[in-house]
């Protein structure tokens, strides 16, 4: 029986707003995870470095759920990549908050992400605890699939993700193909590896009781959005790995193809830059300048989850051209609002999206083919509802209620699987 679980999320608290800096899909997911882990009577302690002095040292984020503020260097403008140098500080600060605690008082150590890991590793050897890990993304994967002017992964996480991969008893992978790509890239043990589909939270994330059509028109309304215009959304982090260059180009080409349609699109982005999209933080900005459509493209900061869920009831289409995507929440959230996405046909975007059904998968980047699969909106104003109705039966399947138990199946057998090996 698992009473209790250190998750480790050292580079991102699961308090920051996602769409902003590091914070993303994974902040999602460990806030969701840790809820209903802690509705099955498992109660979770998140560990995350402290980024700001201000920072109360143990936050109670829902009944059952702490987040613990760990100090490790400078509080604030400390970037991702310079935190390998402060794991060894994180792991002193964790285990002196452990030093607290009875032998037993962790089941098992959760980490998220490979400088979690490495953490992960560590403290799960001294304690004699099973460590559970997902991955959330992999630097060979990501690697071969850079995208113009992204910088690759270095050798150092290369070569962390591999001891943490070898050290884990359980490895969580988001979908069938990224278990495969654990298993070719980084040799992982199938006995170890574990397909658990992260979740949506159906009820934040559903269509207007009034239904998708009706509910499209009430979302603009309190958008400020015209109400019959053709609306290709994006949202998440602004960076060369989401692509969002890729929908202004798609829309150009459009315009120039379809000149009346000026006068009845709008391409909201919203999200704010993050990992290498910080070096230049306006271009994307520059970019619709450039391309002549600044006037249609509207630029907002990241929002709240309730908000979120008006700009996707809102949309006529979300627009995921990511270069790589472990998952893609974004689609599922999207799609259970009852809004169909267009996405590239990269990582789990083929699971979280049915191509022809609560979508349009799209194979590669060009600009020219996310053109087409847009024309095909434009042309016919009736398919976002039409498939709108089928994103929200194909999101359903979706549940984090789902995901938390088989989450807690993985922790069981990890647990199992140790107490029956022999004590050295």
């Amino acid at each position: 029986m698992i009473r209790r679980v250190a998750v480790l999320s050292v580079h991102t608290s699961p308090l920051h707003q996602p769409g902003t800096g590091d914070a993303g899909g994974m902040n999602v997911y460990i806030v969701e995870l840790a809820r209903r882990l802690a509705a099955l009577g498992i109660e979770v302690e998140i560990f995350t470095r402290a980024g700001s002095a201000a920072l109360l040292p143990t936050v109670e984020l829902t009944p059952g759920v702490l987040v613990r503020h760990v100090p490790a260097g400078p509080y604030e403008g400390l970037a991702k990549e310079d935190l390998p140098a402060q794991l060894c500080a994180f792991t002193h600060g964790l285990t002196r908050a452990w030093a607290g605690h009875r032998p037993g008082h962790y089941d098992l150590v959760h980490s998220h992400y490979w400088l979690s890991g490495h953490v992960g590793r560590l403290v799960a050897e001294r304690w004699g605890v099973p460590l559970v890990h997902t991955m959330h993304t992999m630097a060979k994967v990501k690697n071969a699939s850079l995208a113009r002017g992204d910088t690759p992964e270095p050798p150092a996480r290369v070569s962390g993700e591999t001891h943490v991969v070898r050290a884990a008893d359980r490895l969580i992978a988001n979908t069938a193909k990224e278990a495969a790509e654990l298993l070719c890239h980084y040799d992982a043990d199938p006995a170890r590896v574990a397909v658990v589909h992260p979740g949506v939270d159906l009820e934040r994330f559903r269509p207007d009781a009034r239904g998708v059509e009706a509910g499209r028109a009430v979302a603009r309304a309190r958008l400020g959005l015209p109400r019959d215009a053709l609306i290709p959304l994006f949202v998440g982090r602004i960076q060369p790995l989401k692509a969002p260059d890729v929908l202004l180009r798609a829309v150009a080409r459009l315009l120039a193809e379809r000149p009346g349609l000026r006068e009845r699109i709008v391409v909201p982005v919203v999200g704010g830059p993050s990992g290498s999209g910080l070096a230049e933080p306006e271009g994307l900005q520059k970019l619709a300048a450039r391309l002549g459509i600044a006037d249609v493209v509207r630029f907002m900061p990241p929002v709240g989850q309730d908000r979120l869920a008006d700009w996707y009831r809102a949309a006529s289409v979300l627009v995921m051209p990511s270069h790589s995507e472990s998952f893609g929440l974004v689609a599922v959230e999207a799609q259970a609002c009852g809004t169909p996405v267009i996405a590239a046909a990269v990582g789990g975007l083929p699971v979280a999206v049915r191509d022809g059904v609560s979508g349009v998968l799209v194979p590669g980047h060009d600009p020219v083919d996310y053109t087409r699969a847009l024309r095909g909106f434009a042309d016919d104003p009736a398919r976002s509802a039409r498939m709108g109705e089928a994103a929200v039966r194909h999101a359903r399947a979706f549940g984090w209620d789902a995901a938390a138990t088989a989450t807690a199946d993985v922790y069981t057998a990890a647990l199992r699987a140790r107490r029956l090996q022999p004590v050295p």
